[in-house]
């Protein structure tokens, strides 16, 4: 072949080659981010009671009070020895595990969530002495399996309900070294002062793959702002119990996307719409201003968060066994906006509970997900003119926020897809009854 009959790069049609950029088009859709961080400096170390093996561990935050990993991180460090006399084999191992118990049923279950070690150093097949420090590298799994299906690796975590029914779930890491001392073909059991074991803490990041929208235009025509794409709103009939008195329409506005970062408060926009005596009717009700402390609030926005367990995977009469605890980590704070002929609306923030530090996660029988509720209630509801409101909207949680540049993103975004709706989530009901178990 010639090389007159190659194509010449001078020849090629430019105008033919794709275009990129940093941010996608309009018709475009990230799917996932590569981003990269300075790995720490610090270490972390921990000695056995006998001070007979160390293990140091690299990459670690100063002064930390437990080594902490995220996704896909590598367990990285040395298993350092003061004397070397007498050892047969050193390794190390880490371990996650899942436990789940009921407490009325007595049901336990237990689940391996990683299980993973290395030989450092063997006197069988090693030709050189054992070296003082050793060092080792262990990754952690991204899923695990339970026997049924495949989960992504769960988070450190602790949570139980008292009482009868109740349960203890617990999520837990940890890493250990042991150093065997006599033959190397007949190992004698560990002892206290040659191994070492210290907790860890798994802490995937997340973050959502949209910021949040601009807040909603307030008008003084009915609904009370212009409604937008990037907003999603739930509307809920308030029903009236007296002559006279119409149903109220409860609109609650909230982003699209309902994917929110911990640390950021989550906006809304609440309309409530009837007739201006059925408004009149409910002043007693309507949510009061954050800066009226002595206010009782019978309205209510809150982020409630469900833990259910199940340990026997069953239904009776159709219905699951599962156990579940409802608690309140964000409330949300409401301001006047603006009122119609037929409308009251409000706009507000709900501020999630900086101790809450994990987003929603389903492991084997325990299942964390997350809700906005919406709720009035009656004080005494055979004198309350209305029935009892409550909205249920599931959302997500993420432990970053969104960042548009990628800066000192310390993980792999994965885009969360939109939650489901109250009807199609399992939660749904037991929401309903949050009330009773907050």
């Amino acid at each position: 072949m010639s090389t007159s009959s190659l194509p010449s790069y001078r020849a090629l049609d430019h105008s033919r080659i794709p275009t990129y950029s940093a941010e996608p088009s309009a018709y475009e859709r990230r799917l996932a981010v590569n981003r990269s961080r300075l790995r720490p400096s610090g270490e972390f170390v921990k000695q056995s009671k006998g001070g007979g093996v160390s293990i140091r561990l690299t990459a670690q935050e100063n002064n930390v009070s437990l080594p902490v990993y995220g996704c896909g991180s590598s367990i990285e460090g040395t298993v350092e020895l003061p004397r070397t006399d007498g050892v047969a084999a050193v390794e190390v191992k880490i371990e996650g595990t899942l436990r789940l118990k009921e407490i009325a049923e007595g049901g336990t279950v237990t689940h391996k969530l990683c299980s993973s070690r290395a030989s450092l150093w063997d006197a069988d097949r090693a030709s050189v002495p054992c070296p003082t420090s050793l060092r080792f590298s262990l990754g952690l799994p991204a899923t695990f399996t339970d026997g049924k299906d495949t989960y992504p690796l769960p988070p450190t975590h602790e949570v139980h309900l008292s009482g009868v029914p109740g349960f203890r779930a617990t999520i837990d890491y940890a890493i250990s070294a042991y150093v065997y001392k006599g033959k190397a073909a007949a190992l004698l059991p560990v002892k206290q002062n040659n191994t070492v074991s210290t907790p860890f803490v798994y802490y995937p990041r997340s973050r959502p793959a949209l910021g949040l929208p601009g807040p909603m235009t307030i008008t003084t025509v009915y609904p009370g702002v212009l409604e937008s794409a990037d907003w999603t709103c739930f509307d809920t009939v308030m029903a009236a119990k007296s002559r006279g008195v119409k149903d109220i329409v409860a609109k609650l506005y909230i982003p699209a996307s309902r994917v929110f970062c911990l640390s950021e408060p989550i906006p809304f926009h609440l309309t409530f719409a009837s007739s201006a005596v059925s408004l009149a009717a409910f002043l007693p009700y309507v949510p009061a201003p954050s800066s009226y402390m002595g206010a009782r609030r019978l309205t209510r926005i809150q982020v409630l968060r469900q833990s259910s367990v199940d340990v026997r995977n069953t239904t009776i009469a159709g219905t699951k066994t599962d156990i579940w605890r409802v608690l309140s980590i964000g409330e949300g704070s409401f301001r006047h906006a603006c009122d119609g002929q037929e409308f009251m609306s409000f706009v507000g923030e709900i501020a999630v509970n900086p101790n809450t530090r994990i987003g929603g996660f389903k492991a084997g029988g325990l299942f964390i997900k997350d809700c906005i509720v919406l709720s009035m209630i009656p004080p005494d509801p055979t004198k309350s003119p209305f029935s009892e409101l409550r909205c249920v909207v599931p959302i997500r949680l993420t432990t970053d926020p969104w960042s548009s540049d990628n800066t000192g993103a310390p993980f792999l975004q994965t885009e969360y897809s939109t939650p489901s709706t109250p009807e199609e989530s399992h939660a749904g009901s037991h929401f309903s009854d949050y009330q009773e178990q907050v």
